[in-house]
C-alpha cells in the first residue's frame, strides 16, 4: 500500500479512499488500472442534507476539474454550477432532511468532467420550470439553478430516478488549446 497526495492506493483493488478533512472520506471507484489506462479517476460521496455539504461537493468538483487541467473560467463556471445542483438537492430535493442523502460523483478523464448530483425527494418536472428571465421572475430570489448549470455546463440530463428523487449528469469538456 503506498499513499500519494492523499490518496491511498491498494494494489489492484476496485476502490481507493481519498482522504478527507474532519468531514470523513470519499470513495474513488472503478478498476484502477482502467481508470490510470483511461486517464479517468472517479470520486463518489453520500453528503448530508446540509449547506456545509455544497463547500465540500464544490470543493471535490473544482479540484478534480483542476487536475483535469480545465482553465480558471471553466474551473469557476464548474464551482457555481456545482453549487447549485448540490443546493437544489438538498433544499428543493431532500429539504434539509436529516435522513436522507445526497449522492454525488465527479468522473473525470482527458476529455471531459461529468458530475452526478442525485437527492431522494419528489423529483420535479423539468419541463414546466418557469422561465427566470420572464419579467415577472427577474427580481425573485430564487429560481435561477438550473438555467444557471445550463449556461456555464455544455450538457445537462435531467433524469427522475425510478426508487424517487431526481439526479442530474453535468457533463464540462475540455476544448483542445
Amino acid at each position: 500500500m503506498t499513499f500519494l497526495a492523499g490518496v491511498i492506493y491498494s494494489g489492484h483493488s476496485t476502490s481507493r479512499t481519498i482522504l478527507g478533512s474532519a468531514r470523513g472520506s470519499a470513495r474513488v471507484t472503478g478498476n484502477m488500472p482502467d481508470l490510470a489506462r483511461h486517464g479517468s479517476e472517479a470520486v463518489e460521496r453520500f453528503l448530508d442534507s446540509t449547506l456545509a455539504s455544497v463547500d465540500h461537493a464544490e470543493e471535490i468538483a473544482s479540484g478534480m476539474a483542476q487536475l483535469a487541467g480545465f482553465d480558471e473560467d471553466d474551473l469557476m463556471k464548474i464551482g457555481i454550477a456545482v453549487r447549485e445542483a448540490v443546493v437544489n438537492a438538498v433544499v428543493h430535493g431532500n429539504r434539509y432532511n436529516a435522513n436522507k442523502k445526497v449522492r454525488f460523483s465527479v468522473v473525470k478523464n482527458s476529455e471531459r468532467l461529468t458530475v452526478r448530483v442525485a437527492d431522494e425527494g419528489e423529483g420535479f418536472d423539468s419541463e414546466h420550470l418557469p422561465d427566470p428571465l420572464a419579467p415577472e421572475n427577474l427580481l425573485r430570489t430564487s429560481g435561477r439553478g438550473i438555467f444557471l448549470i445550463r449556461s456555464f455546463m455544455d450538457e445537462l440530463e435531467i433524469n427522475r430516478l425510478r426508487a424517487g428523487g431526481t439526479e442530474l449528469v453535468l457533463i464540462k469538456y475540455k476544448l483542445a488549446k
